[in-house]
């Protein structure tokens, strides 16, 4: 968390309960600052999407598990390598969504005087997990297509039609789990990303099965991997920068720093701001610290109102506001 300036502060608390342990702050400064800590925890504020996925997560790995089993049998019943190797990869997709679920569960713990947010930010280290897993599945899907090209296995288009059947409707069916949550929550895109692209993964298959059962190309098989493959490592980079910017605390995209600037220059009285700071906390939760500069006494409700005006326009759930005077501000800012 970014410190703070060394004034005497003055808190105003705008919490929903009361916080756990008061904060003091007693610096040898003399001015008169007020200092007001929001937690706002209506809609927008606190996101707690995956207190609603735990199911999701029991049904989506229990499925996974199944499909591995089933084709790894079918691939050593069949002498398929390639049916083995992927109920392989597909484990990928069982440890994707334990990482995602523990993260979502990690975050739901309290708040500790070693840990003062709580273990919130696991859910960003999962969806960072994810996005690399993802990527080494598909660079581990590309090695083996690559090595085929040159001497294409003989596949049997018929077997690989109903695994690759199977694969889509599992692997649909538990992205879809997900599908409400991945627009608010990282973490749960990874996880929905993850189930996603091995579904499409399988629809090209079960199409190169199609092709190979008709033609007898088995050089189809290898190429379409490639391509499936290179589509799905585009949308995964994206989620791997999103993921690696908010490890490094940088702004959520979905946030416009210089329009939160604005509208906290824009509340009444305000003559300007400084030290303005917007990170993650989690995936789903928003905090901001900001200075704002004010030639005379803040109003009884500005800070009520200026953290309403953050939840409600920019979902920011967690504010901390210090107004400072104009004049004592001149020597110190």
């Amino acid at each position: 968390m970014p410190p703070h300036d060394h004034h005497d502060h003055s808190h105003a608390h705008d919490h929903g309960s009361a916080p756990s342990s008061p904060h003091k702050h007693d610096h040898g400064h003399g001015h008169g600052h007020s200092h007001g800590h929001g937690h706002s925890h209506g809609p927008g504020g606190h996101h707690h999407g995956p207190l609603t996925f735990d199911r999701a997560f029991a049904i989506g790995i229990s499925l996974n598990i199944i499909f591995v089993i089933v084709e790894f049998g079918l691939g050593f019943v069949s002498q398929s390598v390639a049916l083995m190797a992927d109920a392989g990869h597909n484990l990928s997709d069982v440890l994707g969504l334990a990482v995602a679920w523990a993260g979502a569960t990690l975050a739901r713990r309290g708040a500790t005087k070693r840990f003062t947010y709580g273990l919130k930010a696991s859910t960003i280290l999962a969806a960072l997990i994810n996005a690399l897993l993802l990527l080494m599945a598909m660079g581990a899907v590309v090695f083996e297509a690559v090595m085929r090209i040159g001497e294409p296995a003989h596949v049997k288009g018929a077997v690989v039609v109903v695994v690759a059947a199977i694969g889509i409707l599992v692997n649909a069916a538990t992205a879809w789990l997900f599908a409400r949550g991945q627009k608010s929550d990282i973490n749960l895109r990874g996880a929905y990303l993850h189930m996603a692209a091995d579904a499409t993964v399988s629809a090209g298959v079960m199409l190169a099965g199609v092709a190979i059962w008709f033609t007898g190309a088995n050089w189809i098989d290898p190429v379409t991997s490639i391509v499936v493959s290179a589509l799905i490592f585009w949308q995964t980079w994206g989620l791997l920068r999103e993921t690696i910017e908010m490890s490094l605390n940088a702004v959520p995209r979905a946030i416009d720093f210089d329009e939160v600037e604005a509208s906290l220059k824009a509340l009444p009285g305000v003559a300007t701001t400084h030290d303005l700071h917007i990170w993650p906390m989690s995936t789903t939760e928003t905090v901001l610290t900001a200075h704002l500069v004010m030639a005379g006494t803040p109003g009884a409700t500005f800070l009520a109102d200026a953290q309403a005006m953050l939840q409600e326009r920019f979902s920011i759930g967690h504010a901390t506001i210090q107004i400072e005077r104009g004049e004592a501000c001149a020597t110190d800012c």
